[in-house]
């Protein structure tokens, strides 16, 4: 089982949904973090059923993020994804929430590698 880790920030960005052939999905979104004099980009991911955590958000907003770091390799190169699988306005106005958290150790990630790649790259996802 993954290790799970949470933060708090605002919501820089939100990608369009992404889909696959094989009927695989997920959407990307970019959390800026205070991090004293440079304050940090982390864009996470949601795939599946936990891209609908993002519809209740707006750019701007107060997020927390609950996520598992995911690595993997793919043809001698190695990525590493944050994968939110809960996420919550942090002023406490209520916002989107997956408050359950079955499936967020399902793996989709998994099942990233069984989607042809786009022809401009050899990356999986």
């Amino acid at each position: 089982m993954a290790q799970t880790f949470e933060l708090e920030g605002t919501l820089k960005h939100l990608y369009d949904t992404q889909t696959f052939a094989s009927g695989f999905a997920k959407r990307e979104f970019v959390v800026e973090v205070p991090d004293g004099k440079y304050p940090q980009m982390l864009k996470f991911e949601c795939v599946k059923d936990k891209i609908s955590m993002l519809d209740g958000v707006s750019i701007g907003d107060s997020v927390k993020v609950a996520f598992d770091i995911r690595g993997s390799e793919y043809k001698e190169r190695f990525y590493v994804n944050l994968n939110a699988w809960k996420l919550t306005k942090a002023d406490g106005s209520g916002g989107s929430s997956a408050s359950d958290d079955g499936g967020r150790h399902n793996s989709s990630f998994d099942s990233q590698f069984d989607n042809e790649p786009d022809a401009s790259d050899d990356i999986p996802f």
